[in-house]
């Protein structure tokens, strides 16, 4: 298996090298806005700890990363009135993973709305800004 690159684009983000619309953290795992969502509130949760994907986390940091999933499908589902939700973790680019940092896909959906296809729109700062201020709302009531 490839080895974990400290250089990639979520390592990043945790480092404050790059930008993210964070909505919530605590001491194991950041969770931030998908700058291009397939839905309204797309949400990644991330571990801490350095991760390539499902195959070398840790199983402690691997239920830290559903903890968190657990609580962003619901602040999600309750600051943009979802009828349901998408979870989704790809790990290896045969499984569809783009960015080698193991992440959680929190997506809420809507009866009757498909999701956009992955990573096809990029969405304007406002409406992020906007996401993240519900998000964190939701994740305080």
């Amino acid at each position: 298996m490839t080895a974990y690159d400290t250089n990639n684009i979520f390592a990043k983000i945790l480092r404050g090298e790059l930008p993210a619309y964070k909505v919530y953290e605590d001491d194991h795992t950041y969770a931030f806005l998908d700058i291009m969502p397939r839905s309204p509130g797309h949400t990644l949760v991330i571990p801490k700890a350095p991760a390539r994907n499902i195959f070398d986390i840790k199983p402690d940091d691997l239920a830290h990363v559903a903890r968190t999933a657990h609580k962003i499908a619901a602040a999600a589902k309750k600051a943009f009135n979802a009828d349901g939700m998408t979870i989704a973790q790809y790990s290896e680019q045969a499984g569809g993973q783009v960015v080698f940092h193991l992440h959680m896909h929190v997506m809420p959906r809507t009866l009757g709305v498909a999701l956009l296809p992955a990573a096809s729109v990029k969405a304007e700062p406002k409406l992020l800004e906007d996401h993240a201020t519900r998000m964190i709302a939701a994740l305080a009531s």
